[in-house]
């Protein structure tokens, strides 16, 4: 990865995460995502299920909802085309479904195979009336992740953080 900011983002997504009660997390893990999840296995409170889809996670955090329990399901934006069909299914149910996603193929993406996705992965989200919240700065993803949470579970709904590459870093061949 490219150098990024200083701003430890991760600590502040998981007090905010602790602070809304949310203690599961779908994941299938991703650089980007390292911190945050190191953060949540090291917690007794915190629940982290490695999936082997991203889908999965569309029912795990609807389940989680039904239980009366909170998720957010934590990928990188090539899985989100795996989710369609899955988001049809918490839009039914009106089930709240936070996501928080490191996106690949925007600014400096090393890999083209990237980049159809992490372009089209707004526009996805969107058609599937998943709400999107995008955010460069790493000193604004905390409070993103926190609107975006109490978004979700005061009005039921799907809400997309996605942060982009100009926080997480860009990746290189042979780093």
């Amino acid at each position: 990865m490219t150098d990024i900011a200083a701003h430890d983002w991760s600590s502040e997504v998981f007090e905010a995460m602790r602070a809304r009660g949310i203690a599961h997390v779908a994941t299938v893990p991703d650089g980007g995502l390292t911190p945050l999840l190191k953060m949540c296995e090291a917690d007794a409170a915190t629940r982290v299920v490695t999936l082997t889809t991203e889908e999965e996670g569309i029912g795990i955090l609807a389940g989680l909802w039904l239980g009366g329990a909170k998720g957010v399901l934590a990928m990188q934006s090539s899985g989100v085309g795996n989710c369609i069909n899955a988001l049809g299914y918490a839009a039914t149910l009106r089930a709240p479904c936070l996501m928080l996603i490191t996106m690949r193929g925007q600014w400096g993406e090393f890999n083209p195979w990237q980049v159809p996705m992490g372009q089209a992965t707004p526009v996805v989200l969107e058609a599937m009336g998943v709400k999107c919240f995008p955010v460069d700065e790493a000193e604004r993803v905390a409070e993103t992740f926190a609107a975006a949470a109490d978004l979700a579970f005061s009005g039921d709904f799907a809400c997309a953080v996605m942060v982009g590459q100009r926080v997480i870093g860009a990746k290189g061949f042979g780093k």
